[in-house]
């Protein structure tokens, strides 16, 4: 079976696959604007009643043909003569931060209800100017606590493509040290590379609409308030036949109320804005290190020092993303550019390498600032994308066993060169693709030193040749020390992970096999170069000690609960609301019962808060490969397929997304404290969350505001609504 068409594709099955692309497409842009719903289609026999596509020639490109099975549905994306690694990687584009007096209007506790008046293509009447649900239950918890109130304030916009104006970037570091771009004079266009078209703003909806992705750098004990203006077209049939104008914003992984973490019920539309409080507290502040004695639970200070905070150094985090969670939508929506990242600094890893105060870590960063250092530490986005014959970007909304782009993206340029000294470096990896995943190698076999995995520390760090396969939305930090080579040198970045489908990775291919260039899949091989052409600008201070962050001690705390979440095929769907309810050939099984389709106003779990609990996460089998990802709080790996022995190095720190593996399980641990409210569970294949593998679970203390069980969100541009849970599982409590 082949994924793509092969560059030798006769004429009559390019034309095939391209008339079938056409005649779908109509359906695509029917389903994707809501004039037509998935249950017509089935009526109309589009759809199975499985909540797959009717396996019909002219209709769906990939069905069985003498051609094979071809997820992205067209022949491969054209590159208009470009040529790998002729183009900069430029850095990420940080956020300004401001203070909080700069924010009209003021941020408030409960939602904003100012009322103002909604489009007519959106309903037309009046609505309140914040989407944030109204009401105590949804306030922001700790707003009015000296330790969480919000100091900083952030604000960015989604918005179609359009470019970066000269004097508006900023990379944080010095044009030498980004690849000789000046930002101060330089425009940047959105494009995949400067041979390729321009998106259009219908096709890329980004933060701020523009390139490079965006940046927030905060630290602990410094509360931020994020505001997201939605500032996407109210007409919904102008999506350039993917995405929805609607958006959630998930900051993954934090460690803050359910109000802001982006609930994938709790969305708001076009001319709303939503704030996001994130306090950035550690995990345990309220039992743990309470009165802040301990050196090692930190923030960096402007002037080199430390101020001490509360909670569990242990519990420290690094690396972040924050990206839209809209109920169905996940997958088109961050698709097309929703998703950023979030660097989190503290005394341990305050991003000067040169501070040596006997906590600071002094991993590869820079000096010149006392925390947060971007010259030696790098963040990278990697995703794989596909485009139409007219270079515009290009989904499958069909392709439900996960799709596939057949071009490599890293920070969305399309195979970038990337300019370093021969120094020590820190590039934190982030796959934001919706399907794929990653296995990375150097194309000198060169070792790296992987120090973190899901945005935290490891106990200590790894060395390794090849990283292990990166599941969607783990974030690997490594360290590449570039003085072994010398100046003039170009070594590359290279992927061995070959799929065949959505489904998961086919085959890890050796190093040679990668670079011979005869894989099947257009995304295996080189798709970074790095040119060490900088000559050492200062000694090089950085380090990477021997113990990282080990993790927090749990014997003493007795487990109150275990539970099993199962993630398989046909999932059926009890309940028939058309807003939170939502079929597909995906679902969760929870503790023996039903596998059950997505409906955020089920209840499948509710742990107490402050207590322990086991929870065992099944592959359901079928050969499919989900990377599972529980919100709110991180968990230790206790057994792989049954077995502690199974758990490898690099996943004994603490971890968000739990990579199943066709048939296995993993068994881990997590604590529920601090802050309360409805989460999420789900495969973040988000084309598998999407269609139907995801729940809802909450933690609440059975007091005021946190009604056991919590009434579910209903957003309209009008204003939202609540009503009662539409299932709660008779095992949830």
């Amino acid at each position: 079976m082949s994924i793509y068409l092969s560059k030798c594709a006769s004429a009559s099955v390019l034309r095939e696959a391209e008339a079938a692309r056409r005649n779908r497409l109509e359906i695509v842009r029917a389903l994707s604007q809501g004039q037509v719903s998935r249950r017509e289609l089935i009526k109309w026999g589009v759809f199975t009643s499985g909540g797959l596509l009717s396996a019909t020639h002219g209709l769906s490109p990939f069905v069985r043909s003498s051609w094979g099975a071809i997820p992205t549905g067209v022949p491969r994306s054209p590159l208009f003569g470009a040529v790998a690694f002729t183009q900069p990687l430029l850095r990420f584009d940080v956020l300004t931060p401001g203070a909080m007096t700069t924010m009209s209007p003021a941020p408030t506790r409960e939602a904003n209800t100012t009322l103002q008046a909604v489009s007519p293509l959106l309903g037309g009447g009046y609505g309140p100017i914040e989407g944030r649900p109204p009401g105590a239950i949804w306030a922001h918890q700790g707003f009015d606590d000296p330790r969480c109130a919000p100091q900083v304030a952030f604000q960015a916009t989604q918005e179609g493509a359009k470019a970066n104006a000269a004097g508006v970037y900023r990379p944080e570091v010095t044009a030498r040290l980004n690849c000789d771009f000046d930002p101060a004079t330089m425009p940047v266009e959105f494009r995949f590379h400067p041979r390729m078209p321009l998106q259009r703003s219908d096709k890329v909806w980004t933060f701020n609409g523009t390139l490079p992705p965006k940046l927030v750098m905060g630290r602990y004990g410094h509360p931020i308030l994020f505001r997201h203006h939605n500032r996407l077209d109210p007409d919904q049939s102008r999506n350039g036949g993917f995405g929805i104008h609607t958006i959630s914003t998930h900051e993954h992984n934090g460690h803050h109320g359910a109000e802001n973490d982006g609930f994938t019920g709790a969305y708001f539309f076009p001319g709303q804005f939503y704030d996001y409080h994130w306090p950035i507290v550690l995990a345990g502040h309220t039992s743990v290190n309470k009165d802040a004695t301990d050196d090692r639970a930190g923030t960096p200070r402007d002037d080199g020092g430390v101020d001490r905070i509360p909670g569990d150094w242990r519990e420290t985090m690094s690396t972040h993303w924050f990206h839209d969670h809209m109920f169905s939508f996940t997958s088109q929506n961050v698709y097309k550019g929703n998703a950023a990242m979030f660097n989190i600094y503290s005394a341990l890893d305050r991003g000067n390498e040169a501070i040596d105060d006997g906590v600071n870590l002094r991993l590869p960063s820079g000096t010149a600032k006392s925390w947060g250092n971007l010259d030696y530490d790098v963040n990278l986005m990697l995703a794989d994308k596909a485009w139409d014959r007219d270079g515009q970007l290009n989904f499958d909304i069909f392709d439900f066993d996960g799709f596939l782009g057949d071009q490599m993206t890293v920070n969305l340029f399309w195979k970038p060169f990337f300019n370093v000294e021969p120094r020590k470096y820190r590039f934190r990896i982030l796959n934001a693709s919706v399907s794929r995943f990653f296995k990375l190698a150097l194309s000198d076999r060169s070792p790296m030193i992987q120090i973190a995995n899901d945005g935290n520390l490891l106990p200590n760090p790894v060395v390794l040749t090849e990283l292990d396969e990166q599941g969607i939305a783990e974030r690997y930090d490594i360290v590449i020390d570039f003085s072994r080579y010398a100046l003039g040198t170009r070594v590359y970045m290279v992927n061995l992970a070959e799929h065949q489908d959505g489904k998961r990775i086919a085959e890890d291919l050796s190093l040679s096999e990668a670079l011979s260039g005869n894989s099947d899949d257009p995304c295996v091989g080189k798709f970074l170069e790095f040119r060490v052409v900088l000559p050492l600008s200062a000694p090089d201070q950085s380090r990477v000690p021997a113990t990282l962050i080990p993790n927090p001690d749990l014997s003493a705390i007795p487990v109150a609960r275990e539970r099993v979440f199962e993630f398989g095929r046909g999932g059926k769907q009890t309940t028939r609301d058309p807003v939170s309810s939502y079929f597909g050939p995906w679902g969760i099984e929870t503790n023996d019962g039903d596998m059950l389709a997505a409906d955020f106003g089920r209840i499948s779990a509710a742990p107490r808060y402050g207590t322990r609990e086991i929870w065992t996460l099944k592959n359901g089998g079928g050969g499919w490969d989900h990377p599972i990802h529980i919100h709110f709080e991180e968990g230790q790996v206790l057994a792989r397929d049954g077995s502690a022995r199974k758990v490898p190095p690099w996943e004994r720190g603490r971890k968000d997304v739990y990579r199943l593996r066709p048939g296995g399980t993993v068994k881990i641990t997590m604590q529920f404290r601090d802050w309360g409210g409805m989460f999420m569970e789900h495969c973040h294949n988000t084309v598998h969350e999407d269609n139907a593998m995801l729940l809802r679970w909450e933690i609440d203390d059975g007091g005021t505001p946190m009604l056991r069980p919590l009434p579910t969100p209903i957003p309209t541009p009008q204003g939202v609504t609540f009503r009662d849970p539409d299932d709660v599982l008779r095992t949830a409590y």
